[in-house]
C-alpha cells in the first residue's frame, strides 16, 4: 500500500473508538475542538513522509518488497541507521513545536523490542505484525505503565488485582484481558496499540506477565484522555501550545479479547522483564532525540530575550549562556554517542549503547530545572506580567503597549520572544514539559540503575589496582 497522506490519516481515525474527555464520549477525535489539535499534531509525521525535501529522512525502502515505508518502521541495522532516526525524530519535534507527534515512535520503539527479544512462534507474530504495521503505514502507540496501587506490594498482592493488568482467561480464540495503562501517549489518535510488561514480575505474577497488540477500536477498549494543556488558546500568548497537544491517556481493558496472533508474551515472568527494558533501551533513545528541539529553544530564546532586553554583553548573563548552551550540547553528544556506540544483536538488530542513552537522560532530566531557571532569569518578570492577545489587538491599548514595552527592540518581537518563553517555562505547557523531563521515559533513579549496570567496569578497577600497587 502506498504511504498514507494526512488526510487519509485522519479520515481512518473515524472508527467508533470509545474515547472519552472531560467526563463525555467523543464520537470522532477529528472533529472535537481540543482533541483535534493532539491529531493535527501527529499528522505531521505523515506530512514529511510527502515532502519532497524530507522524504530521503522520513521514507525508507522496505529490503523484503522493496516497496517505500515509513523509515520509522525500517530495522535499524548500523549506528548511521540510528542517527538517522534520531534526526528524524528531531526534525518531527521541531515541526510540532517542542512536542513530538509520538505517533510512530514510541510503538517503532516497542516493535523492535519484541523483534530482538521474542523466540519462536511468538516472534512469528511479531514480524507479521511488524509487517502489517509498516504496509498500512499505521500510527502506533504503547501501553506499558500500570496503575500499580501500592508500590510496596507486588502485582499478585494488590487488594484490587486489576490494578495491574492481567490475563483472567484464556480459549481457542485468545486471552481475556482486564485492568488498565497509565500515561498512554498519542492512545487516542493511533491505529494500533502494543501492549507491554511495566516491570520484571515474580513467579506468582504470570498472569500479569502479558503483551500483546489490538486495534484501537477493540471492543472494551476505553481512553480516557488526560485534559492537561487543553482549553482554548491563542498564537499570540500561546506560540506553542496552541498547536500541540499530546493526547495521554488512562486506557481501561474492560474484558479485551485478544486473538492469539496477536499475543507475543502471556503468562511468562521470566521474559517480562526483559521485554520491558529492551524496550526502555530505544525508548530512552526516543526520548533524548525529542528532547534536543526543546533544549535549542532554551538557548535560543534565552539569548534572543537577552538581546531585546539589552543585556546580552552583562557577565551574569553570558554565563547563563554559556552554561546553556553546554547543557544542550552535552545532551546531543551524548545521545549520538548512543548512536556510535551501537550494539548489534546476533539477528544484526542495532540498538542504543544502553549506557550512553541513560547518561543523556540523566543529564537532561538533571539539568532541566537550573536550566529554566537561567531562560527565565534572561527573561524578567514580564513573562508573567505582560499583555494578553487582546490587550494586543485592541487599537486603544496597543499604541500604550508599543510605547513602554520597547526596549533594544520593538515591543511585539519583545513580547512575542516573552510570550514564547512563558509557554515553555511559567505556564501549564511548561510545567508539562518539567513533569516529563523527570518521569516520563524512566525516573532518574532508574536511569542510575541503568548507567551502573552497563557500567563495564573491569578496566577502572584494574587501573585503579594497578596504580595502587595492589597487583
Amino acid at each position: 500500500m502506498p504511504l498514507l497522506s494526512a488526510d487519509a490519516y485522519r479520515a481512518s481515525l473515524r472508527d467508533g473508538r470509545s474515547v472519552f474527555y472531560r467526563g463525555e464520549r467523543v464520537p470522532d477525535v477529528t472533529a472535537h475542538p481540543e482533541l483535534s489539535v493532539g491529531v493535527e499534531l501527529a499528522a505531521l509525521d505523515y506530512e514529511l513522509a510527502h515532502d519532497p525535501d524530507h522524504r530521503p529522512l522520513a521514507v525508507a525502502k522496505d529490503p523484503e518488497s522493496g516497496e517505500e515505508i515509513s523509515a520509522y518502521y525500517a530495522l535499524p541495522r548500523s549506528p548511521d541507521d540510528l542517527l538517522a532516526r534520531s534526526r528524524l525524530i528531531d526534525l518531527g519535534t521541531e515541526r510540532g513545536g517542542t512536542i513530538p507527534p509520538l505517533i510512530k515512535e514510541i510503538g517503532t520503539d516497542a516493535l523492535f523490542a519484541l523483534l530482538r527479544l521474542l523466540e519462536g512462534e511468538p516472534l512469528a507474530k511479531a514480524k507479521a505484525f511488524h509487517r502489517h504495521c509498516a504496509d498500512g503505514d499505521l500510527a502506533l502507540a504503547v501501553a506499558q505503565t500500570d496503575a500499580k496501587g501500592d508500590r510496596s506490594r507486588p502485582p499478585h498482592a494488590q487488594e484490587d488485582p486489576d490494578l495491574y493488568l492481567r490475563v483472567v482467561s484464556e480459549s481457542r480464540e485468545g486471552i481475556v484481558v482486564r485492568g488498565a495503562k497509565v500515561h498512554t501517549s498519542a492512545s487516542a489518535n493511533a491505529h494500533e496499540l502494543i501492549v507491554l510488561p511495566t516491570r520484571a514480575m515474580g513467579p506468582d505474577d504470570g498472569d500479569y506477565s502479558v503483551s500483546f497488540a489490538v486495534p484501537m477500536a477493540t471492543r472494551g477498549l476505553n481512553l480516557y484522555v488526560s485534559p492537561f494543556s487543553g482549553g482554548e488558546r491563542n498564537a499570540f500568548e500561546f506560540p506553542l501550545s496552541h498547536r500541540a497537544k499530546m493526547l495521554e491517556s488512562l486506557t481501561v481493558f474492560d474484558d479485551v479479547l485478544v486473538p492469539w496472533d496477536r499475543v507475543f508474551l502471556c503468562r511468562q515472568p521470566q521474559l517480562a522483564g526483559p521485554l520491558a527494558l529492551g524496550f526502555v533501551e530505544y525508548h530512552r533513545f526516543t526520548a533524548v532525540s525529542y528532547k534536543l528541539a526543546l533544549l535549542d529553544a532554551f538557548v535560543g530564546a534565552a539569548a534572543s530575550i537577552a538581546e531585546m532586553n539589552g543585556v546580552a554583553g552583562a557577565g551574569h548573563v553570558r554565563d547563563k549562556l554559556a552554561q546553556l548552551v553546554s547543557y544542550a550540547e552535552t545532551v546531543r553528544a551524548l545521545t549520538e554517542m548512543a548512536a556510535l556506540r551501537a550494539r548489534i544483536d546476533d539477528r544484526g538488530i542495532a540498538y542504543p549503547d544502553p549506557m550512553t542513552v541513560n547518561m543523556a537522560k540523566y543529564t537532561f532530566a538533571t539539568g532541566y530545572h537550573r536550566a529554566v531557571a537561567w531562560v527565565q532569569e534572561c527573561a524578567g518578570g514580564l513573562l508573567v506580567t505582560g499583555p494578553g492577545a487582546e490587550d494586543w489587538a485592541s487599537p486603544q491599548v496597543r499604541p500604550v503597549l508599543e510605547k513602554f514595552f520597547r526596549a533594544a527592540a520593538p515591543a511585539e518581537a519583545r513580547l512575542r520572544m516573552m510570550h514564547l518563553i512563558a509557554d515553555l517555562t511559567a505556564r501549564d505547557f511548561g510545567g508539562y514539559h518539567a513533569v516529563l523531563a523527570m518521569h516520563a521515559e524512566g525516573s532518574v533513579e532508574a536511569e542510575k540503575m541503568q548507567i551502573l549496570r552497563s557500567y563495564a567496569a573491569g578496566p577502572a578497577l584494574a587501573r585503579a589496582r594497578k596504580f595502587a600497587g595492589i597487583d
